[in-house]
């Protein structure tokens, strides 16, 4: 039917005769002479319609925005003065011969080229609509090609691409989940999976050596900008590799789709222990284009009367952390208070600051309300600590060491974006010798990862010393944002019993929950291990996208909803009975 592209056509195809189909984008009327920007897939092309061929005008003039159209016409230059270099098809424009009306359309609920003024609710029940939208056409095309590469690259390396069960058994992997009741099976449920974890195990024990899969997941969990309830992730697993050479064809997928897709050179990935990152910058994926850190003075506040400081510097758990700001002296007391406000979100009782004024007079060149706590021979030793200089703030986190790295870190972040101190558009980096496990307020310890997460020791040292031990996991993190993640399992059966006894699984609950897994572990598996990458994060990233809804064809909001499909919805009374199942109504 349709002979070109509208967004394809070029110079080249200049005195060539073509069909067009698309949408109505934009219809003007000049003296008499009617524009219509047409628009598919690929793009818009301009056609023009002169009233001297009456039937074709009389149509133009009748149609409207995101009328569906066919076109008959001639390619030729643009008039001089109306080349449009902003447009790829801009050098040319058609001249209409023949239209047709394929289709008549009501006026669309937003217009397609003011969206900015538009609510997301709007866009998302009509996402249809909004999908029509150039950009996003542009991001969901290049979201194709991300996974095109991903793909081919997999597949270059010897990886096969293995589906595994949507359907499959609940098992504890750290959110909630979505469960489906069995007609067949009265009073049992299937889980959707939160990952392929335990099937890709199993595929390694079944010696397909190199697997991968685009991968839908589900997790029931409270939703932000970078979460969906289902989403996409690009999992791998291999046998007979170390966690080193995992990282190796990883970072080489990574830095060849940048390369590719956006000509973004990455360079190599550094390297960063779990310790380290969230000493020097209180979270396990620092974004490193934001040149400050927090610096650990504890031992400068541990003597003073100031409990506010003393406190957490005397509490084990506890941590005070200061953080240069450099410049920041020229902050507002407004900004402060704003800032005292965003770092009470993460649980700060405050933030106390210096601003470092004068430093050649001592404490009299410094001014805040805490310096007098403080004393002169402390103050100075902090601000000789950081390293401040005339014009400097610091900012200070004290308080559980939790707190203090949550609020502080989140601070560095946002004090880094609002005062423009990015040093690099790009700053990936590993991070790895995560903790096997992390202790609840009430003493027990669940896994830091999962649970087939391999130790970098022993199983007599885990027992001996499980809140020390390291595992062999790694993250790959790029601008702050976490990518992915994974590590090097457990293929031994006596280790991953071992972890179960650490975490509070009894044999009889491990039988019960995971006895498929650990009954393949006995018959041969291989030393194995894997990662995988969250699709939808990776695309928002590549695309300077701030969520990912705006990478997904048909998003949920953030109250885990359909728009679109006004899901989820009520079932009939008839289905619920197959189901054997009886709601009830909360009074």
């Amino acid at each position: 039917m349709r002979s070109h592209y509208c967004g394809d056509l070029r110079k080249e195809h200049i005195g060539e005769e073509i069909t067009l189909m698309g949408w109505v984008h934009r219809r003007r009327d000049h003296g008499g002479v009617i524009f219509l920007d047409v628009r598919d897939r690929q793009g818009i092309a301009q056609v023009v319609f002169d009233p001297e061929r009456e039937k074709s005008f009389a149509i133009a003039d009748s149609v409207r925005s995101e009328y569906v159209i066919e076109i008959k016409g001639l390619v030729r230059h643009r008039p001089d003065g109306t080349v449009n270099s902003d447009m790829p098809t801009g050098e040319i424009e058609v001249m209409g011969l023949e239209l047709t009306i394929l289709n008549k359309a009501e006026t669309p609920p937003f217009p397609l080229d003011d969206h900015q003024k538009v609510g997301e609710d709007v866009r998302l029940r009509n996402r249809f609509i909004d999908l029509r939208r150039p950009e996003m056409q542009e991001k969901l095309r290049f979201r194709s090609k991300v996974t095109s590469e991903i793909r081919r690259y997999l597949d270059e390396n010897g990886f096969l691409d293995i589906e595994t069960p949507i359907l499959t058994r609940a098992t504890p992997e750290g959110a909630r989940d979505y469960l489906v009741p069995s007609r067949t099976h009265e009073g049992s449920f299937f889980a959707l999976p939160q990952s392929p974890q335990l099937f890709k195990q199993l595929l390694m024990v079944s010696g397909f050596d190199r697997y991968y899969q685009v991968a839908k997941c589900f997790r029931d969990e409270d939703l932000r900008a970078d979460r969906q309830p289902e989403f996409t992730q690009i999992d791998i697993e291999t046998s007979f590799m170390n966690e080193v050479e995992i990282m190796g064809i990883a970072e080489t997928m990574i830095r060849k789709l940048f390369n590719e897709l956006m000509a973004v050179d990455l360079g190599d990935f550094p390297q960063m222990p779990y310790a380290e990152a969230m000493r020097r910058y209180g979270s396990d994926k620092p974004d490193l284009r934001i040149p400050m850190e927090l610096v650990d003075v504890a031992d400068l506040m541990a003597n003073i009367e100031f409990k506010v400081f003393a406190g957490p510097a005397n509490d084990p758990n506890g941590r005070v952390a200061a953080l240069k700001v450099t410049g920041g002296a020229s902050l507002t007391r407004k900004q402060i208070d704003e800032y005292t406000k965003f770092v009470g979100i993460y649980g700060a009782k405050g933030l106390a600051y210096i601003k470092v004024n004068e430093v050649e007079k001592g404490a009299e060149g410094l001014q805040s309300p805490i310096v007098k706590f403080l004393g002169e021979e402390v103050a100075m030793q902090i601000v000789e600590r950081l390293q401040a200089q005339n014009g400097d703030l610091i900012f200070f986190g004290a308080d559980s060491e939790k707190i203090v790295n949550e609020a502080i870190g989140a601070l560095r972040i946002k004090v880094g974006v609002d005062l423009d101190m990015l040093v690099s558009e790009w700053a990936p980096l590993w991070v790895i010798d995560f903790p096997m496990f992390e202790t609840n307020s009430d003493g027990s310890l669940s896994a830091l990862h999962h649970p087939f997460t391999a130790p970098s020791c022993s199983a007599q040292e885990l027992e001996a010393n499980p809140t020390k031990a390291l595992s062999r996991a790694y993250d790959m993190v790029l601008n702050g944002t976490e990518l992915g993640g994974g590590s090097i399992r457990i293929h031994a059966q006596d280790m991953q019993r071992t972890v179960f006894r650490t975490l509070g699984i009894s044999d009889e609950e491990a039988e019960e929950k995971f006895g498929f897994l650990l009954n393949a572990l006995k018959y041969g598996a291989p030393p194995h291990g894997g990662l995988a990458f969250g699709l939808d994060r990776l695309i928002m990233l590549m695309t300077g996208t701030d969520s990912i809804r705006e990478v997904i064809a048909f998003p949920k909001t953030q109250s885990a909803a359909c728009l679109l499909t006004d899901a989820p919805g009520v079932v009939s009374a008839a289905q619920l009975h197959e189901l054997n199942i009886k709601l009830r109504r909360t009074p």
